[in-house]
């Protein structure tokens, strides 16, 4: 039985309907050189600048360098797979990494891979981690506290959500350990953090881990890890991972608090990689970019107009000194792109004085007016103060004969030293650091031994928390300190001293002291 020709002409356009081809066009390259972490492939003609291209084996890379014969490529992870001749495809998409609440509680790599063991990330929203930071209209002036719980911080160089401060000292100065103080004293303030390891040991990232379980800080932070073992090119991406995290929460109208951990490290990575890449080496041997590479991250911290959602993303960066050289390169472009620096000092630190900032150096060059106004009140004269005390301190050495005045005021500022000291993972509320700079302000301390402040700090406390309750419930609840709350303070705190503490050690400790 012969088949009609308009019948076969309109199966076949059936068929040819139903037939649809997924073309995907993609520039393939060959592998010229690989080593290093850097792979130089010839003929990816339409690759972009900073696209992610494909070896085989699954592994990424980053296109840098953009040549008239071939592409300088950064692999993300180990090259040992990856031979002369293998074949690299674009994929037309830039770098992204996994976003969202899943994260929080986990430690991640680079590229958003969980590695702490406890199974997937739960979640299918990413983001790329380069992108065009808040323009001046979409930002607003930066006026919440953020308190870090440390009182030489709080009260002489306040940190305000949205604000861009840098940790710099020496290494060994408890930088890291303000940095973890200030991610406890977060908890149950409704602030998000983040806290990037950059170029560490793995040792010391677990025990950071470890400190924040400890502390029930895990909860609402998230780890992002590029070991000293990881290649470079992770290692230059982290801190941009981690902020892409921390702008996926800021953009919902949360607080994000972010920490570098360090980003003389992170500039160490990408200095290798630039040197590999045969780019031009400037000013000791960093290249021409680097300063635009620190300003780009930081720039992302910012806290949002109310059209926004008011959201807020603070910025901690640490940097490492050599021998507290703050002139080196990369601490002179990092203090120029911040808003203020708490810079820690060797002497200090072996001193006993910890946190040891030194407090005529650092700055907050916004904070003061995200102060609380309790803080500012009795926090007003005490920088001038300290900056006083030192200076006198240092005459003092040569004096041998000090009028009473200048004795009582060495008296002061020495127990306001020890006022300031306070030991690690013990972040204060701001009602209790109120409370202990305005005993010292006012003279309550004047007659007290130097070695018996801190009990007294502890005691006074206890006693303000216990038999006055109505009046540290009014600070915490209002973070005000009125004249007729400073009034009830002095009263309770004349009482405490009269009758409810004694200028001598308990036995016990000064048989500890004595040991």
């Amino acid at each position: 039985m012969a088949t009609r020709p308009e019948e076969i002409t309109a199966i076949l356009s059936k068929e040819l309907e139903s037939y649809k081809k997924d073309l995907h066009m993609v520039d393939v390259g060959t592998v010229t050189e690989v080593g290093d972490g850097i792979a130089r492939v010839y003929g990816l003609e339409g690759c972009m600048a900073g696209e992610m291209v494909q070896f085989p084996g699954d592994i990424y890379g980053i296109a840098l360098n953009l040549e008239e014969e071939n592409v300088g490529i950064v692999i993300l992870g180990s090259d040992q797979g990856i031979k002369e001749g293998d074949q690299v495809k674009t994929t037309g998409r830039i770098m992204e990494v996994p976003v969202g609440e899943a994260l929080l509680g986990r430690v991640v790599n680079a590229l958003g891979a969980p590695i702490d063991g406890k199974g997937p990330v739960g979640t299918d929203a990413t983001r790329h981690i380069e992108i065009k930071a808040p323009g001046i209209i979409e930002r607003q002036p930066v006026k919440e506290p953020l308190d870090t719980g440390i009182k030489a911080i709080d009260s002489m160089i306040p940190i305000g959500r949205g604000q861009r401060e840098l940790i710099i000292g020496d290494r060994q100065t408890g930088k890291t350990a303000i940095a973890v103080d200030s991610i406890i004293n977060q908890k149950g303030k409704d602030v998000l953090c983040i806290y990037v390891a950059i170029g560490q040991k793995q040792s010391t990232v677990a025990q950071v881990v470890d400190t924040l379980e400890k502390n029930g800080a895990m909860d609402y932070t998230i780890v992002v890890c590029a070991t000293a073992a990881e290649p470079a090119p992770l290692q230059y991406i982290s801190p941009y991972s981690g902020v892409t995290m921390g702008e996926h929460f800021m953009e919902a109208g949360k607080h994000v608090l972010i920490i570098y951990d360090d980003l003389s490290k992170h500039a160490n990575a990408y200095r290798q990689m630039s040197l590999l890449l045969r780019r031009p080496p400037g000013r000791e041997a960093f290249p021409g970019d680097i300063f635009n590479l620190h300003s780009r991250l930081l720039e992302r911290a910012a806290k949002l107009s109310e059209a926004k959602g008011s959201g807020s993303l603070t910025a901690l960066p640490i940097i490492e000194t050599q021998a507290g050289d703050v002139t080196a390169y990369i601490p002179t472009n990092v203090i120029s792109i911040t808003d203020g620096q708490i810079f820690l000092e060797g002497d200090l630190f072996y001193a006993g004085i910890r946190p040891a900032i030194n407090v005529g150096v650092s700055v907050s060059r916004v904070g003061s007016a995200a102060q609380t106004h309790a803080m500012k009140e009795v926090a007003k004269r005490l920088k001038l103060d300290l900056a006083r005390y030192n200076e006198l301190a240092a005459f003092a050495q040569f004096a041998s004969d000090l009028d009473k005045t200048t004795q009582a005021e060495l008296a002061r500022g020495e127990r306001m030293v020890e006022v300031l000291k306070q030991d690690q993972y013990e972040p204060k509320s701001v009602c209790d650091q109120v409370l202990i700079i305005l005993a010292g302000n006012n003279g309550f301390l004047d007659d007290v031994p130097v070695n018996q402040i801190h009990r007294l700090d502890r005691e006074m406390i206890a006693f303000m928390r216990e038999r006055h309750p109505e009046i540290t419930g009014e600070i915490d609840k209002t973070l005000k300190l009125t004249d007729e709350i400073a009034g009830k303070v002095n009263a309770a705190l004349t009482d405490f001293k009269a009758n409810h503490f004694s200028n001598e050690a308990p036995a016990k400790e000064t048989a500890t002291e004595a040991a």
